[in-house]
């Protein structure tokens, strides 16, 4: 509408002014020294608007001729754009296939041209990392930190993610303390931190480590409490492996009560106590443990250790049955403490009532070697023979084993011997 209307108001002023030269057309006289020029104001005008127009056109096609290489590099520089975005495209879909020398080749191919040339490097350097370029992958790296300088965390994240992947240890330690100096609360680092510890075996800096992976929630509270058991039982193996007999016992001391009152780290105290020599030391503590917490593995564990007073443990341990009268676990334990005081009657009803609460290979064991120690070969045969079934029938692993912390001494005392022989492998302090 606009187009007609400006089509139809040029014509009009075409035709007022036909209308206006065909009354006058005028004239136009130019005068230069001795030359004179005269001609209608129509054609002068007509002529003004040709120049006009010609110097026009001729000044910008010259004004396109400047613009031309600028105009040439844009276009190049589009197109350079256009195909490193279809390469990195191509580069991740290899990548995500598992088709690691395409993904590297198209990754890198365009790199100069993308707009995130730090993405192309980067997982250009997992492609590399995957094929066993390690050197490939390094210099991927570099490129990547050189793209863009202040990507410096993650780079250098990848970096520590692709080494200890290759279980590159000591210079993922490396990449991972200078992570922490540039960003020290950075959950992620933590958590690699956390990860490159447990492989190398350092408890220490692991313990260290543990209020900061709280703080910072690297993982939720109830593998953060499994975190921290596993390093503590590690750092109670450490010390016993010390050849001063006190670093243990003051390491433990040190521990605050909460820990001390954690079944799996008293058990691994215990343990590692009683390895020593040192079960008469440590058995008051499992006592008063026992008094306000119920462990059927401590209890295993009581029913093994040798101290000077075995009428004193089997009184304490009698104490629980009015809690616990049917637990085969403590009626096993009871049975040895008798065997140990010598109790023969009564260690035969202990074991006989923790067979018939819950036999177990163990228990069998235990009750064949003290029968064969009173004469009752037959009997003594039938419960070995009632032990071998159960175990090599699958029998669910017993609580009341003795962890295989204790070694294989402690293991000696399930083993279908006399009852001379079993007290021989007890523990004595």
């Amino acid at each position: 509408m606009k187009l007609l209307t400006g089509l139809l108001l040029a014509l009009a002023g075409a035709v007022a002014l036909t209308l206006m030269v065909h009354q006058d057309n005028g004239y136009v006289l130019i005068g230069y020294g001795y030359w004179t020029v005269q001609g209608s104001l129509v054609l002068f005008v007509l002529l003004d608007l040709l120049a006009f127009l010609l110097l026009y056109l001729g000044m910008r096609g010259l004004a396109r001729l400047w613009r031309l290489p600028a105009q040439v590099h844009d276009w190049n520089e589009r197109r350079a754009a256009l195909r490193a975005r279809k390469a990195l495209t191509r580069g991740l879909m290899d990548l995500a296939e598992g088709e690691w020398r395409a993904a590297e080749k198209s990754l890198v191919r365009f790199a100069a041209h993308s707009e995130t040339p730090l993405l192309n490097y980067l997982a250009a350097a997992r492609a590399a990392q995957a094929q066993g370029a390690h050197e490939r992958r390094d210099h991927y790296l570099q490129r990547a930190h050189q793209s863009m300088p202040s990507a410096d965390v993650a780079v250098s994240l990848t970096q520590a993610e692709l080494q200890l992947a290759h279980q590159q240890l000591e210079q993922a330690l490396a990449t991972l303390m200078h992570l922490r100096t540039v960003a020290p609360h950075h959950a992620y680092v933590l958590k690699l931190l956390k990860t490159l510890y447990l492989r190398l075996g350092d408890w220490q800096a692991l313990r260290g480590l543990l209020p900061e992976l709280r703080r910072r929630k690297v993982d939720p509270e109830e593998r953060l409490r499994e975190l921290e058991l596993e390093v503590y039982r590690a750092l109670i193996a450490e010390q016993a492996r010390d050849a001063d007999p006190a670093r243990l016992e003051h390491f433990w001391a040190e521990l605050g009560k909460p820990l001390r009152s954690e079944e799996s780290l008293l058990m691994a105290y215990v343990c590692a106590e009683i390895e020593r020599g040192r079960a008469k030391q440590v058995e008051p503590v499992l006592r008063e443990h026992l008094r306000k917490h119920w462990s059927e593995g401590l209890i295993a564990i009581l029913g093994v250790i040798e101290t000077d007073e075995p009428g004193r443990q089997l009184s304490v341990a009698e104490g629980w049955l009015q809690a616990h009268p049917s637990n085969p676990v403590l009626l096993l334990a009871l049975g040895r403490l008798c065997l140990r005081d010598r109790l023969w009657g009564k260690a035969r009803s202990y074991l006989e009532a923790s067979v018939g609460a819950g036999p177990r290979p163990e228990t069998y064991r235990e009750l064949g070697a003290l029968l064969e120690q009173l004469g009752e070969t037959d009997k003594a045969r039938e419960s070995y023979r009632a032990g071998l079934e159960l175990g090599t029938a699958g029998a669910a692993p017993s609580p009341a084993k003795v962890p295989r912390l204790l070694g294989v001494s402690l293991a000696a005392a399930h083993s279908a011997q006399p009852v001379e022989a079993f007290v021989r492998h007890g523990y004595s302090a």
